[in-house]
């Protein structure tokens, strides 16, 4: 089992505001991305960070969007379309989504919409 899978969301959730803040995106920019792609709603969301969840419990919860197939390319030198193991598959896809959305990428297309 790879760390990050018992690491805790909450623990990770500032680096992500942190660097779409940085490159002048917002917190609910963030959130929206979230939601997208794990049908969390603020609330649960915050349900989720203020609990401690783990990744693995995070995903495991989450309705994640049909529409996740239609995230490609690389993150971490790595093309997220063909990780195997589904966690890490899911969690490289936030990793992804919140990459763009720091690049600058129009919402609307982080969202695959």
């Amino acid at each position: 089992m790879h760390r990050i899978f018992s690491t805790s969301v909450a623990s990770v959730y500032p680096l992500y505001v942190t660097k779409v803040e940085r490159k002048g995106r917002t917190r609910a920019e963030l959130h929206q991305v979230i939601e997208w792609l794990t049908g969390y709603d603020e609330a649960q969301l915050q349900a989720h960070l203020d609990a401690g969840t783990t990744f693995e419990d995070f995903f495991a919860a989450a309705r994640l969007n049909p529409g996740t197939d239609l995230i490609t390319g690389v993150i971490c030198g790595i093309r997220v379309e063909d990780i195997e193991d589904p966690l890490m598959q899911q969690i490289r896809w936030l990793d992804k989504l919140v990459d763009e959305l720091a690049r600058g990428k129009a919402l609307e297309k982080v969202l695959r919409s």
